[in-house]
């Protein structure tokens, strides 16, 4: 399965891409008082397969990669995140008030980033490791 790293990598860092404008389009809605096209049938179910198909290429990439990849703990604060951005994103588009909604939404764009950035650096601290110590 390793012959097919590029394509799975690809369609991993396709689909996080893709996950994450939609959500923030459907973040963006619900902010817009226009809710109910964030919550109608074709986002959500389009939300569905994009976020299906971004775990399947996650699981997949995790077969096949050595285990020495992952030494560094950049995954595991990856994984760490994952719940707390999907928390975040269902309250940002599910809470009561606009004020909590926004709140929630910036956390989970928030989250979002984070694993963004520590999924580019393969470090669990992100670019930070990188900066002049003075």
């Amino acid at each position: 399965m390793i012959e097919y790293y590029v394509e799975l990598r690809l369609a991993h860092i396709t689909a996080a891409i893709a996950s994450g404008m939609l959500f923030l389009l459907r973040g963006l809605l619900v902010q817009a008082d226009r809710g109910a096209w964030a919550l109608a049938p074709i986002p959500r179910y389009l939300s569905y397969a994009i976020d299906t198909t971004l775990l399947a290429a996650a699981l997949v990439l995790l077969t096949i990669l050595p285990s020495q990849a992952f030494s560094n703990g950049w995954l595991a604060a990856k994984l760490a995140l994952l719940p707390l951005y999907i928390g975040l994103g269902w309250g940002a588009l599910r809470a009561q008030t606009r004020a909590r909604r926004l709140g929630f939404l910036v956390g989970a764009i928030a989250a979002f980033a984070a694993m963004y950035v520590i999924a580019r650096a393969h470090d669990p601290l992100g670019p930070l490791p990188r900066l002049p110590a003075g």
